[in-house]
């Protein structure tokens, strides 16, 4: 059996054309048309990824919705909008929710089974052989590899599977600037720069949530991103 592929969609015709491409990639694909019946079966067994529209029937956000109920139920859950709704408002919004992805519908169909692939890679990455180095401690920093967990003096970080690998990216070398491109590499993404900003901006609030005083990510101007504190 294949990994399992949601689509929240709630047009039949394109629902079902991207249900068809997954499945000749060998993918087992449950398709919804609306926010309630894709909850509903998703409280029962979470898939492997979900891709989720923005307007779902009378719902016009019904899709923002779904990634906020969804993030309830799971922090590490894959999620990618497609949606036609493409403008930078949207965009901002669908991330904030902690969407890992955010597309155009007038992406092409290998585009979007590439970003799918490389997101299901990073999930795999985490499974690491159990006699390789699983924690990585930066000061009161501490990532567990093979359980994609983060703590922050103690207390646990709510990351999404692209946060995880950025904050992962960074704090692996302290003091050393990673560009916006090489976080799209590290994190296996290809995004714009605003998206990038946008994920680094979730994770400051969530050590902020914790920790009122962090500052150990700088915004070094015209380069990129560093992780600063490698001692308690």
């Amino acid at each position: 059996m294949g990994r399992k592929i949601a689509i929240v969609e709630d047009e039949e015709a394109i629902r079902e054309n991207y249900a068809v491409a997954f499945r000749r990639q060998g993918y087992d694909v449950l398709t919804y048309q609306d926010r309630p019946r894709a909850l509903e079966a998703f409280e029962e067994r979470l898939p492997d990824l979900a891709i989720v529209d923005v307007g779902l029937g009378d719902e016009v956000e019904g899709g923002f919705d779904l990634c906020r109920q969804l993030r309830g139920i799971s922090t590490s859950l894959p999620i990618i909008f497609l949606t036609a709704r493409d403008n930078d408002l949207d965009t901002i919004s669908g991330l904030r929710l902690g969407a890992d992805d955010y597309l155009s519908k007038t992406v092409s169909l290998p585009h979007l089974l590439a970003r799918v692939a490389a997101l299901l890679r990073r999930v795999d990455a985490l499974k690491w052989p159990r006699d390789a180095v699983q924690i990585l401690e930066r000061g009161n920093l501490e990532l567990d590899l093979d359980r994609m967990s983060a703590t922050w003096r103690d207390t646990a970080l709510q990351l999404t599977v692209t946060e995880y690998w950025i904050l992962h990216a960074l704090a692996r070398f302290p003091g050393h600037v990673k560009t916006r491109d090489q976080l799209m590499q590290e994190a296996n993404v290809v995004v714009d720069d605003s998206t990038i900003t946008s994920h680094i901006k979730r994770v400051r609030k969530k050590f902020q949530a914790i920790d009122a005083d962090f500052d150990c990510i700088d915004t070094v101007y015209a380069m990129g991103y560093r992780w600063t504190c490698a001692q308690p």
